[in-house]
């Protein structure tokens, strides 16, 4: 599996061909969108700095606003940062294996990265017009030399789409969303191994595939008996049925970080308060109904692709941080910043005091000080 083992220029045309167009709005009120949201994005910094006292960059650029064909390029961006080096790692690893020497390999590779693409752009296509926004961890190498630390990324047309169906107030609406994703941009910046620490988890997940024809046929079967159960309404997914042993032991300590930092950007986007964001409580309650909905075809792919279970992410770890700030306060929350031992496990995120008593010591609650500091959030 070299670096060509997925054809990103057909992933890109795949995607941006099968998109689906936003609505239609003006050249001006477009333009008014992307300077508001640029400019709510600056006011939610302030708010997620203050709100949950982590020490984020002091003055980050406004997001990046892009439409959909924008959020499928800047996606295959991303992927190949950090697939390519390890597509490399696993060439060398596998030898002479299926997609081994020779010209029957050379075939097959090259057969495969265009169906491969094909796979990834279809994916990116239906994905980019369901993302409002995201914190971009991976990009390109900057040209100045600079090492770069993410990107606020807002996804114009589907923002003003999901604000129209729901019939709320846009400004609420607008400034909710960048609350969330200035979050995690607080949570990437503000605490300095994270990004390593997920980069890290990803890159094993990746090499502890089953390279074995055996093994791969075994995965292959397992996919298809995931796909058949979806579509009759099952809990499976094709994330599940592609993992090994290995691989499943990565994946449940990714999940629980990733619950983590999507539960908190949830908590901080709800709790900032209603002077902030006056109508939170009806954007909140109309947003959760169209999460839950869609029709049957729509929730099969959401379960194929594992949407679901992000969905669930959102609200359990969104539960563990509500409880945690409930009894300790915020900067007892904070604690879980410190280092990649004092992230809660799996079994901690759905019972909080597992991880207080850990973390904080078994009378965390009645321990708790006015006077405790919140914690440098780099875990120095």
């Amino acid at each position: 599996m070299s670096a060509s083992m997925i054809d990103w220029n057909v992933a890109v045309q795949t995607g941006t061909r099968l998109v689906r167009p936003g609505p239609q709005v003006g050249q001006a009120e477009a333009r008014e969108v992307v300077a508001e949201l640029r400019e709510l994005s600056r006011v939610a910094h302030g708010h997620v700095g203050e709100f949950t006292g982590m020490r984020a960059e002091a003055a980050p650029a406004p997001a990046t606003i892009v439409d959909r064909p924008g959020w499928i390029r800047a996606n295959v961006d991303g992927f190949r940062v950090v697939l390519e080096p390890l597509m490399e790692q696993m060439a060398e690893r596998r030898g002479t294996g299926l997609l081994g020497s020779g010209s029957a390999g050379v075939v097959v590779q090259a057969v495969g990265s265009r169906v491969t693409g094909m796979q990834v752009g279809a994916i990116l296509a239906y994905m980019a017009s369901r993302v409002l926004g995201q914190y971009e961890l991976f990009l390109p190498p900057d040209p100045s030399g600079r090492a770069p630390t993410g990107r606020l990324t807002l996804v114009a047309p589907n923002i003003v789409q999901v604000e129209q169906e729901l019939g709320v107030d846009a400004r609420d609406f607008r400034l909710w969303v960048c609350l969330h994703e200035e979050t995690h941009r607080a949570q990437f910046t503000g605490v300095s191994w994270l990004r390593e620490y997920v980069q890290d988890q990803m890159t094993k997940f990746l090499l502890a595939s089953d390279l074995d024809p055996g093994a791969l046929l075994d995965r292959l079967r397992d996919a298809v008996d995931a796909i058949a159960d979806a579509v009759r309404g099952g809990d499976s997914s094709l994330i599940d049925a592609i993992q090994s042993p290995e691989q499943r032991e990565i994946l449940d300590r990714l999940t629980a970080v990733m619950t983590l930092v999507e539960g908190h950007g949830d908590y901080v986007m709800d709790a900032v308060g209603p002077e902030v964001v006056p109508s939170v409580q009806q954007i909140r309650a109309k947003f959760q109904r169209r999460r839950e909905g869609g029709t049957r075809m729509d929730k099969t792919i959401r379960r194929l692709l594992g949407i679901d279970l992000k969905m669930r992410q959102y609200a359990e770890g969104s539960r563990f941080v509500h409880r945690v700030v409930a009894e300790v306060g915020m900067d007892g929350f904070n604690r879980v910043w410190e280092s990649a031992e004092t992230l809660p496990t799996h079994e901690e995120i759905k019972e909080p005091a597992l991880w207080m008593d850990r973390v904080l010591g078994p009378r965390a609650i009645e321990a708790t000080t006015p006077d405790a500091q919140t914690p440098e959030a780099d875990g120095a």
